[in-house]
């Protein structure tokens, strides 16, 4: 019964390799240079779905997923994430295999295991959102750093539903992660600005002009994004800077999260040294060096001190964005981002 149930959920919620395609999905980046090296991305992540979602045993996925090339291997943990989070909350019991990925080899991808459970939520009732979120207390970042499950889901919005989020510029209604309705949708665009740059294959010309048709008020975050992306799966990356204008900061504090991610990690591929260099002007190490100073530690994650105490503040700015303001900063002296 175990493995009906099991491909009933995998023929309902995750489409077949070719239906990742950026031909198939009709992006404009379809035949650009980098299409299929980040085609790999959404791939590897249907994957991991895939093994995780009829898993019996957690330590046969571990392996399947440790087998996967290190370049790859995080997302192929993100679908897997996704997968467990499914099957945790819509099971009779509340179950623990999320956790148990995450607080065992998932524990270096935890930054992108976080998408996954974005990816989780484009896929489950609105009403469940408030189960998807394992206990991962005592874990580095968490839960400041789980704001990227709501970029996660921006990011499977605008993939999969490219002309509502995209074209017509929707804007998710307000839900209150960790308790901040007001901030749900700046993290979200961050997830739009990573769609960005695998809509437009990697290409900055086309990528910026796409930002460029949003409101101003978004187009921080999601040059933040483009950044992200930019950084941990790769592409062109000559003039994007320059393209980005008043938003380098922004591009810049995305590749210091990657550079972070992928040095958790443990691997960090050539490109990634290539990209942080290009936007942030610092090697990977650096960049992931100062992600760690200037984190911001808060027990919930819901606001804080920003004065650099860390401490909880509920009428403040989310920890998250604290953390995410003090990199751009670093970026942009004596600027300031559109958003405070």
């Amino acid at each position: 019964m175990a493995g009906v149930i099991g491909a009933v959920r995998r023929l309902a919620l995750a489409p077949p390799l070719a239906e990742v395609t950026f031909a198939r999905r009709g992006f404009p980046g379809a035949s650009a240079p980098a299409a299929r090296r980040l085609e790999a991305v959404p791939q590897a992540v249907i994957c991991g779905f895939e093994w995780a979602i009829d898993s019996v045993d957690l330590w046969e996925l571990e392996r399947r997923l440790e087998l996967v090339e290190q370049e790859l291997r995080g997302f192929a943990y993100e679908g897997a994430t996704m997968a467990l989070t499914v099957r945790d909350v819509t099971g009779a019991r509340r179950g623990r295999r999320t956790r148990d990925l995450l607080t065992g080899s998932g524990r270096p991808h935890l930054l992108l295991a976080y998408i996954g459970i974005g990816f989780a939520m484009a896929r489950l009732p609105r009403p469940l959102w408030r189960k998807v979120l394992p206990d991962l207390a005592g874990l580095p970042y968490h839960p400041t750093m789980s704001w990227l499950a709501v970029d996660g889901l921006g990011f499977d919005r605008a993939y999969f539903h490219t002309r509502r989020w995209v074209v017509e510029q929707r804007q998710p209604a307000p839900y209150p992660w960790l308790g901040r309705p007001d901030y749900f949708g700046r993290a979200f665009d961050q997830g739009i600005g990573r769609a960005l740059w695998f809509i437009h294959g990697g290409q900055p010309r086309a990528v910026a002009a796409a930002v460029e048709e949003f409101a101003p008020a978004r187009r921080a975050d999601l040059f933040s994004g483009v950044g992200l992306a930019a950084t941990f799966a790769g592409g062109e990356l000559d003039l994007l800077p320059e393209l980005a204008g008043p938003y380098r900061a922004e591009l810049a504090q995305g590749a210091v999260f990657a550079a972070k991610a992928r040095a958790e990690s443990g691997f960090v591929p050539a490109h990634v040294e290539t990209a942080t260099q290009v936007l942030t002007g610092t090697s990977a190490a650096a960049a992931a060096a100062l992600a760690d100073e200037v984190a911001v530690t808060d027990t919930d994650g819901t606001g804080a001190d920003d004065t650099g105490s860390g401490a909880s503040r509920p009428d403040g700015p989310p920890a998250y964005e604290i953390w995410r303001r003090r990199i751009r900063e670093r970026f942009a002296p004596g600027l300031h981002s559109t958003h405070h």
